[in-house]
């Protein structure tokens, strides 16, 4: 545990559910942990137990929250969830807090197994369909144009993210048909209890995620999380976008829930201490900012020059293709509001330096 770590409160200490298993964290919430392959190794998926009220009068059940990545593992695990966990219930819906793979990636295989629809919101649920047939974002010749054009350059990695045609596709083959749409400000009715949609923006198109006042609660998906900050990224599909300042403003308005909450992150363990965390990723990134603009005072810079400063390890092609964009999100916060200028050098790349 870090330092940062050690200013939240972990209610259920370093207790974890074994794959396939759950464990409850708040009356009718009941936690799941899915493997990822990556070193980011897990996902954390919900369980809400739920009654709802349909043409052929009330039915018990489950709603699920987020889905994990389409692989064996993944769908291997849900199995044995359906033989232990369920008490013998269906699962009557699907919500999906955004549409990036960890948590979409089964969203089909669910609600076709089950017959019930997916509730997501209608940006993410129509981005999920975009990247299921195109490269858009996350691998292939336009991608790595892109990132070209911020500098990195060398041969090795240019080959790789080309080759990376169906990177999205690959954990999540197939989309729904049709959806629920979900926006800010939407109370769902899930067990007898009313959970809040909280929109954030910056890590996903239109990330949704849900408070429950009664229990105390905040799936955060990924707005939130403890130990790790948020990948927010700009990608060649809105290649002058400003996502790091929504983020921003998306934790802010997020405060506005008690400083109490028990936050239910899709990475890490439940915490307590929510308006800290908040604070912390706002230090961390103002620390960014100054090491950006320190950078860029003594030189042009591009995005790629900034890996290292920003990111002080060895990166791999997963891990470089996400920071990639994060360094990109930092210089484009600063040059939207005017504190940097950016400019083509001679090689065609960004090269941003003090206005």
């Amino acid at each position: 545990m870090n330092a940062l770590e050690m200013q939240l409160d972990y209610p259920l200490g370093d207790t974890l559910p074994a794959i396939g298993s759950t464990l409850e964290v708040a009356p009718g919430v009941r936690w799941l942990r899915m493997p990822l392959p990556f070193q980011l190794d897990h996902i954390n998926l919900w369980l809400l137990r739920d009654v709802q009220v349909g043409d052929d009068g009330p039915r018990e059940g489950w709603t699920i929250v987020d889905c994990g990545i389409a692989n064996e593992a993944t769908r291997t695990a849900w199995e044995q969830v359906f033989a232990s966990e369920l008490g013998g219930l269906p699962v009557l819906r699907v919500i999906v807090t955004h549409m990036h793979p960890d948590h979409m990636g089964n969203a089909h295989w669910l609600t076709e197994r089950f017959g019930v629809r997916l509730w997501i919101s209608a940006t993410d649920y129509n981005v999920a369909r975009l990247a299921t047939s195109v490269q858009a974002g996350f691998g292939g010749e336009k991608s790595a144009a892109f990132m070209a054009k911020h500098g990195l350059t060398d041969p090795e990695s240019q080959a790789k993210i080309k080759a990376r045609t169906n990177y999205y596709a690959s954990m999540v083959p197939q989309v729904p048909d049709s959806f629920r749409r979900l926006t800010d400000g939407d109370r769902l009715q899930i067990g007898g209890r009313e959970w809040v949609c909280h929109v954030g923006y910056g890590h996903a198109p239109e990330h949704m995620a849900l408070h429950c006042a009664a229990t105390g609660t905040l799936i955060s998906g990924d707005m939130v999380l403890p130990r790790i900050s948020t990948n927010v990224s700009v990608i060649e599909v809105e290649p002058e976008a400003d996502p790091l300042r929504q983020y921003l403003d998306s934790l802010q308005r997020m405060k506005l829930l008690p400083a109490d909450t028990l936050v239910l992150p899709s990475h890490g363990r439940p915490f307590t201490g929510m308006h800290t965390r908040i604070d912390q990723l706002t230090a961390h990134h103002d620390e960014r900012f100054a090491e950006v603009l320190s950078a860029c005072a003594e030189a042009p810079q591009c995005a790629a020059d900034l890996l290292m400063v920003l990111f002080k390890r060895k990166l791999d092609l997963h891990q470089t293709t996400f920071a990639i964009g994060e360094s990109i999100a930092h210089l484009h916060a600063l040059w939207l509001v005017g504190t940097l200028k950016r400019q083509v050098d001679a090689q065609g790349v960004y090269r941003f330096t003090l206005a």
